[in-house]
């Protein structure tokens, strides 16, 4: 990423610039999916591990994951992005529609 040695993940910018980057990773890994994105950046090797092999609604996914921190953390990142693409006027989209459904394996 060209941060050299001196970086400082205390460091905003540093600290978003990372996390950018490994979430673009998540989801270049993962076809895009927004949900299971997200639940891989909260617990990487298990996101893929929990698809199904039928197609699931995207809140079902979320609803079902075994973890409660994790379920937690899917369900308030969605809802945030929902809430912040329409207060900065991205579209009115559902958080449903947002979440979409999860391919089978």
């Amino acid at each position: 990423m060209g941060l050299g040695n001196s970086f400082a993940v205390h460091d905003i910018d540093t600290n978003v610039q990372l996390g950018t980057r490994y979430l673009r990773y998540v989801l270049n890994n993962l076809s895009g999916n927004m949900v299971m994105a997200t639940a891989a950046y909260n617990a990487p090797a298990r996101a893929r591990a929990r698809q199904d092999s039928n197609l699931l609604e995207g809140s079902i996914y979320a609803e079902t994951i075994p973890f409660s921190e994790t379920r937690d953390y899917v369900q308030k990142v969605m809802a945030n992005a929902a809430y912040y693409a329409s207060t900065f006027g991205h579209g009115n989209i559902s958080l449903k529609t947002r979440m979409g459904t999860i391919p089978p394996r």
